[in-house]
């Protein structure tokens, strides 16, 4: 007892919550009784003294908030009951007493007869109009838990209980409490009997209606317009008893309302009508459709519109779904459905017109309500469509005609279920022969060709529809009009034909493999066609982007897998030899856009995630080894071997590599990644290489030899493809592989005579860094230790030969960043030994940015090891020390300027949040970045300054700061004679279009008559992009006004 009364008294001295939390851990140990704190409590809970009886009843709540539920019993929670009802007619003491029975609400032991003595006296006490929102709250909450508890003993307290909670909560307006007291009035809407007092339920429910609410700023309580919305909704649709009065409500909410209100409307009417009945919706309906079709006739925007279709749609299901067992024919559809419909129709024999729209997507909407009110539709609007397709009259309104009959197909597939059985009903199934034929006829001309093939669309990917013979035909009917010759389709035009059969293709390839692939590739040549046969070309690329389009299905890729490869082997390969000083050129880019249709073809199977990929690593990789190898080989006796050691062709041949390496598990990796090492180190190309050309069995393909040709050795890409998906597990360790890792890497720097094998060579090397980093320190040190003096910090070598190594270096620290390993700092530290460099500092500078950029080397796809933000660590370490240098006015300016260039190259690599938190700092050397003479720095610096003019206000109130300076900066980078580059004068005067948006006009108004009189100098650019951006800039500045 003696505990207690200290602990209180210090309370009531000092208000600490720590008193508090003390007492609560003295009555759950049972070291003090509830009833001790009581007693304690007793002079205080009983004084004459406003502050005292308020601060006693406030430190006996707060207790029992706190208190285990186990602590209080019936009798306590009985006693305590009495005792705050009868707190609640003092003034003084209302807030701690509802904070209190909140409290005891919330407890088991709370019986039914507390439950109705705290209503009672909230009833008689609480006056909500004199409370503050927050105070209000505790008696919303109390209602609510003693809704969810003792429902019962409200229900009762009879009729009287509604009335008074009417009264009692009428008029509120707080957000929070709203939400509540929505959550009360549904349940009460739904359980209690409403029946004397429904209007008055209603005035205190719809009064709300719409919701105008908006959140403030840093709203605390975190409460939505849609939090709202969704609560009040729960009460307009709880009762049925509403409808007689909604109605009218709803009408008028419709006609007068923004388009946020009518959308609101709209969404409510929608979940409210089922509830209100069938026998009122069928009242209104002509009311309600009359509102609705004005919403929908002359909509105020699509998403209005789309709310009232669905709300129509509602309505129709409302009247017709209970009716629905006793249709037995269209004659039995009456009244809305058959006053719409034959309104819509009737709308219809204008199909050219702009109404034509809206009725046609009523009618839709209609297919998605019950099925006999869809057949009725489907019955009148289908018919009608073909005859008037068919009239001779309406031939140049054949397009519209199609458009509709395709959304009515669309509409009646997207109305079936997901999931199509033998016995699902197919609505359009009476009518697709007309349709078909009406397709067919469509497609004859080029101005309906569109509509048609999007009408076919829509029937074959309704499931049940056509049988698999039909199938065939439509097959058929679109191979004909793809290769008429007269067709004269258009981008257009091919690419919906494509997507039809590709559609058919994904279920019954078949028909594509028997019909549309052979028609294909015997319009492919065998040879290329001459340079100046322009209509041959574009044909042939029209044939491969089909087949491109085509064959992404396993059973069709196949084919063009095989198809196109023998083509390549025949053009690259023939057995008789061409002159020599014949054009190649023509066959060349023919060869180069076959192997790119079998890459771009793999590339979407690989993001689709087909398993079929991996098997052509047995299928198709050997066969590209082969043929590249041979002709490598043979390049120096045959002008035509030399067509497949183009680049480009063993670029393209070393993507299809990857692609499909990429795709194979780890088992079979090993021996193809052996036996490229094994060609790598001894030249035996026989465990890689098969195919139509045969090789010696002593052949060898040595391509590090000082007397390779450039032919050979442009090889290396293929073998760098087949190593660099490679998983970690199956790559030689560093140790293993660190003379031929040496040999490369000086190879690559000295020896190597095309940027193609130098970028083989690092690609090899990073990858194998990048997996194998743990085993690679030896190798990595040699790097530090051996390469970096010998080859970048050299004055004695050539400047290309120390960029080609400075290149090399970003790959091998490339590896290391993208794992966050800990001994990239030595390696990036060396570049910035060299800023002091004339001869090699921009480069070193590019690659400081080049270490964070993206690329399609290290990625997850190829296996490689990457850690989550990487690049940020890696900015994080360099980005200071870059701002620090180019800051720093000891150094001389050559220096100075590669810490410049160093920092747009990293800006430019990284994601703007990686640097946002810099800009006060970076701006005014990205300024100073305006003045180098690299022209596609200066690109660089202003692409970064757009991205930061779409930041957070932070950032553009910094540029707030350097207005006049990027003004005139942009002005004299958008003039032709000042800068040569289009690129960056574009950039400028998108720049310059940006600054009214961002920059207040008490700032930059005075540049407007400036700026004006110089735009209308690159108004005269030579270029034509460069006009057209200086036209829309000065324009946003001729109506820059305050």
């Amino acid at each position: 007892m003696a505990s207690a009364e200290r602990l209180v008294e210090t309370w009531m001295a000092s208000a600490r919550d720590e008193e508090i939390e003390q007492t609560v851990s003295e009555i759950s140990n049972d070291r003090i009784a509830l009833l001790d704190v009581v007693k304690a409590l007793g002079e205080y809970l009983t004084s004459e003294e406003d502050q005292l009886r308020a601060k006693g009843v406030e430190l006996l709540s707060s207790v029992l908030s706190r208190l285990p539920t186990e602590k209080l019993n019936r009798q306590s929670v009985r006693v305590l009951t009495t005792f705050y009802c009868g707190k609640l007619d003092d003034t003084e003491t209302i807030i701690p007493a509802l904070k209190g029975l909140n409290t005891l609400t919330t407890l088991p032991t709370c019986s039914s007869t507390e439950a109705s003595s705290i209503m009672e006296a909230l009833f008689t006490h609480v006056k909500m109009r004199a409370l503050v929102h927050s105070v209000r709250f505790q008696v919303f909450s109390i209602i609510d838990n003693l809704i969810a508890r003792h429902r019962a003993a409200l229900k009762a307290m009879g009729k009287t209980f509604v009335a008074r909670y009417i009264s009692l909560v009428e008029g509120e307006k707080d957000p929070r409490n709203l939400l509540v007291a929505f959550a009360i009035a549904r349940v009460i809407l739904i359980e209690f009997d409403i029946s004397d007092h429904v209007e008055s339920l209603f005035n205190i429910t719809f009064c709300y209606f719409p919701i105008t609410f908006r959140p403030p700023p840093n709203d605390p309580y975190g409460i939505t317009t849609e939090d709202l919305q969704k609560s009040l909704r729960g009460c307009l649709n709880a009762s049925p008893s509403f409808g007689p009065l909604a109605i009218p409500l709803f009408l008028e909410k419709l006609a007068a309302g923004s388009p946020a209100t009518k959308r609101d409307t709209l969404q409510t009417m929608a979940i409210s009508l089922p509830v209100y009945g069938s026998a009122l919706a069928r009242v209104s309906a002509r009311k309600l459709w009359n509102s609705l079709k004005l919403e929908i006739f002359q909509p105020t925007d699509p998403l209005t519109e789309a709310e009232a279709l669905k709300t129509t749609q509602t309505l129709v299901e409302t009247i017709y779904s209970h009716e629905e067992d006793a249709i037995e024919s269209e004659d039995d559809i009456q009244g809305l459905a058959r006053d719409v419909c034959e309104e819509c129709i009737h709308i219809l024999r204008e199909p050219e017109k702009n109404q034509a729209r809206p009725a046609i997507k009523v009618l839709c909407a209609f297919l998605a309500t019950t099925p006999s009110v869809a057949r009725y539709t489907l019955s009148h609007a289908v018919p009608h469509l073909i005859k008037l397709f068919l009239d001779p009259g309406e031939a140049s309104n054949r397009p519209p005609i199609l458009l509709l009959l395709a959304d009515l197909v669309t509409a009646a597939r997207d109305s079936m279920p997901e999931e199509v059985t033998d016995d699902t009903p197919v609505p359009m199934s009476p009518y697709k022969d007309e349709v078909l034929g009406v397709v067919s006829v469509g497609l004859k001309a080029t101005v309906s060709r569109i509509p048609a093939l999007a009408l076919l669309r829509g029937m074959i990917t309704t499931g049940n529809l056509f049988p698999d013979q039909e199938l065939g035909f439509i097959v058929h009917l679109v191979n004909e009009v793809f290769q008429a010759e007269d067709a004269e389709n258009d981008d257009f035009s091919d690419s919906a034909i494509l997507d039809v059969l590709t559609t058919i293709s994904k279920t019954s390839p078949l028909h594509v493999q028997e019909q549309t692939l052979p028609m294909l590739f015997s319009s492919l040549p065998e040879q290329a066609p001459p340079r100046e046969a322009t209509s041959e070309r574009i044909k042939n690329w029209r044939t491969l982007l089909a087949l491109k389009t085509l064959c992404v299905h396993p059973q069709l890729f196949e084919i063009l897998a095989i198809r196109l490869t023998t083509k390549v082997d025949l053009l690259c390969a023939p057995a008789m030899k061409r002159d020599a000083m014949e054009d190649t050129e023509p066959d060349a880019a023919y060869a180069h856009s076959l192997l790119k249709t079998i890459a771009d073809t793999l590339s979407t199977k690989v993001d689709a995630g087909h398993p079929d990929v991996a098997k052509y690593i047995d299928r198709l990789v050997p066969g590209l080894y082969n043929l590249f190898i041979f002709s490598a080989l043979r390049s120096e006796m045959s002008a035509q071997g030399k067509i497949t050691t183009e680049p480009r062709l063993v670029r393209t041949a070393g993507e299809i590599i990857t692609l499909v390496t990429q795709c194979v598990p780890a088992q079979r990796q090993a021996s193809f990644v052996s036996a490229i090492f094994e060609v790598l180190s001894l030249g035996r190309v026989q465990g890689i290489a098969d195919g139509l050309q045969k090789l010696a069995a002593d052949e060898k393909v040595l391509l590090f030899e000082e007397s390779a040709p450039t032919a050979r050795k442009n090889l290396l890409a293929l073998f760098s493809a087949g190593i660099v998906t490679a998983h970690k597990e199956v790559l030689p360790s560093p140790q293993e592989l660190d003379a031929f890792l040496n040999q490369l890497l000086i190879w690559s720097v000295t020896r190597a005579d095309h940027y193609l094998q130098r970028e083989s060579a690092w690609h090899i090397i990073a990858s194998i860094v990048n997996k194998q980093a743990d085993s690679a320190t030896a190798f990595l040190e040699d790097k530090l230790d051996n390469f970096w003096p010998h080859y970048i910090a050299a004055r004695g070598l050539s400047p290309e030969q120390r960029r080609y190594a400075i290149q090399a270096w970003v790959w091998m620290s490339k590896a290391l960043v993208v794992r966050k390993e800990p001994s990239l700092a030595r390696f990036t530290d060396r570049l910035f030994e060299v800023f002091s460099d004339d001869e090699i500092a921009w480069d070193a500078a590019r690659a400081l940015g080049e270490f964070a950029s993206p690329d399609q080397i290290l990625i997850k796809r190829h296996h490689a090891v990457i850690k989550i933000l990487h690049a940020q660590k890696f900015v994080n370490g360099v980005l200071p020390r870059i701002i620090l240098g180019a800051q720093d006015s000891s150094k001389p300016p050559h220096e100075q300027t590669a810490y410049l260039v160093a920092l747009t190259s990293l800006i430019k690599a990284i994601p703007k949040a990686s640097y946002a938190h810099e800009m006060p700092s970076l701006m005014p050397l990205v300024l100073r970045g305006l003045e180098l003479p690299d022209f596609d720095i200066r690109a660089d610096v202003i692409d970064t300054l757009l991205a930061a003019a779409e930041g957070d206000v932070a950032a553009q109130n910094l540029v707030t700061e350097h207005t006049s300076t990027l003004v005139t900066a942009m002005l004299k980078n958008s003039m032709v004679n000042e800068m040569p580059s289009v690129r960056v004068r574009t950039a400028a005067l998108k720049y310059l279009g940006v600054l009214p948006k961002i920059v207040r006009y008490d700032v930059l108004h005075p540049s407007k008559p400036t700026v004006l009189r110089e735009l209308a100098k690159v108004l005269d650019d030579p270029k034509r992009s460069v006009r057209r951006e200086a036209v829309d800039t000065r324009t946003v500045w001729f109506k820059y006004s305050g």
